[in-house]
C-alpha cells in the first residue's frame, strides 16, 4: 500500500473533517483527497488576513467553487493578536495558535486537519508547537509524505498547484523585531506581485527597514539585471529607499538564518 492509499485510509477513519485550507500546494492536495474520500463530509476553512496575499485568497475560493466544496472564510485580525505587531521570533506560534482556535470553533464538530508535511519537521517552525498544543491532526505528516511526493501526486490528480511555488505568510518577509503594519505588508505584497508579473517564479522580497532584499533563483539574476531600472523604480515608488539582490538567491526561511536554533 502506497502513501496515497495510507492517506485515504487515514481520512476515511476520521469520518468528517474540516480542512485548514490556504490554497497552497499541501492544503490543496489534502482537501482534494479528503473530498474524494469523504465527499460532503468535508468542510474547507480559510482565514483572510493582511498576512495573506489577496491572490492566494481568490485562488482558494475558486478551487472550492470549482470542486463544489463548502468553504467558510473568516476575517482574521492577526495584527490584534497580542505580541504579533512586535514581530518576535515566536510570531508564527502566536499567530497559528489563535488562527487554529478559530478553526476549531468553526469546525462544526468535525475533526480539524491541516496540511503540514514531513519536510516541515525541519527548519525553525514554532507554528508546529501550536498545532501540537491544540492537538491538530496532520494527515500528510502522519503518513510520511514529503513535499516532492505531494507535488508528484498533485500532478497525477491534475491539480494546478502541483508546481506552484511555496508560499509563506507575508509577515515572514520582515526581519524579526521590526514592527508589522498593514501598510508595510501591503507594500511587500505589491512588490512581489510586480516581480511575479515580470516573469520571476520563485521569489521573496525581504524587508530590512527601508531596504528591500530580493531573493530570486540564481539563474534569473541576469534577467533581473537587464530589467533592474524598471524594478528599482517600482520598488522605490512603493516606499523602499534601497533595493538589493541577495547573491545567495531564493531560499525558504532566510530570516531564520541569524537565529541560534
Amino acid at each position: 500500500m502506497g502513501k496515497l492509499d495510507d492517506l485515504k485510509k487515514n481520512l476515511r477513519g476520521l469520518g468528517e473533517v474540516a480542512v485548514a485550507f490556504s490554497g497552497g500546494v499541501d492544503s490543496t492536495f489534502l482537501l482534494k483527497v479528503a473530498h474524494d474520500v469523504l465527499g460532503d463530509k468535508v468542510l474547507a476553512l480559510t482565514a483572510a488576513s493582511v498576512f495573506i496575499p489577496r491572490s492566494e485568497l481568490e485562488a482558494a475560493k475558486k478551487f472550492c467553487e470549482e470542486n463544489k466544496i463548502r468553504q467558510i472564510i473568516f476575517e482574521a485580525d492577526v495584527l490584534s493578536i497580542e505580541g504579533i505587531k512586535d514581530n518576535p521570533a515566536e510570531r508564527c506560534y502566536l499567530c497559528k495558535r489563535e488562527l487554529f482556535k478559530n478553526f476549531l470553533r468553526l469546525a462544526e464538530d468535525k475533526i480539524l486537519v491541516e496540511g503540514s508535511n514531513k519536510d516541515d519537521e525541519g527548519d525553525y517552525r514554532p507554528g508546529m508547537k501550536a498545532l501540537a498544543e491544540l492537538k491538530i491532526k496532520s494527515p500528510l505528516r502522519e503518513v510520511g509524505l514529503y513535499k516532492s511526493e505531494i507535488r508528484t501526486l498533485s500532478e497525477e490528480l491534475n491539480l494546478s498547484t502541483w508546481n506552484k511555488p511555496s508560499m509563506a505568510c507575508l509577515a515572514s518577509r520582515f526581519v524579526y523585531g521590526e514592527k508589522l503594519t498593514a501598510e508595510k505588508l501591503s507594500k511587500v505584497e505589491a512588490a512581489e506581485e510586480f516581480l511575479s508579473g515580470a516573469g520571476f517564479n520563485k521569489l521573496r522580497v525581504r524587508v530590512h527597514g527601508n531596504l528591500a532584499r530580493i531573493e530570486i533563483l540564481p539563474e534569473d539574476f541576469s534577467k533581473l539585471m537587464t530589467e533592474r531600472g524598471e524594478l528599482v523604480d517600482k520598488l522605490k515608488s512603493l516606499g523602499f529607499d534601497y533595493v538589493t539582490l541577495d547573491l545567495q538567491g531564493y531560499r525558504v526561511g532566510s530570516m531564520n538564518e541569524p537565529l541560534k536554533i
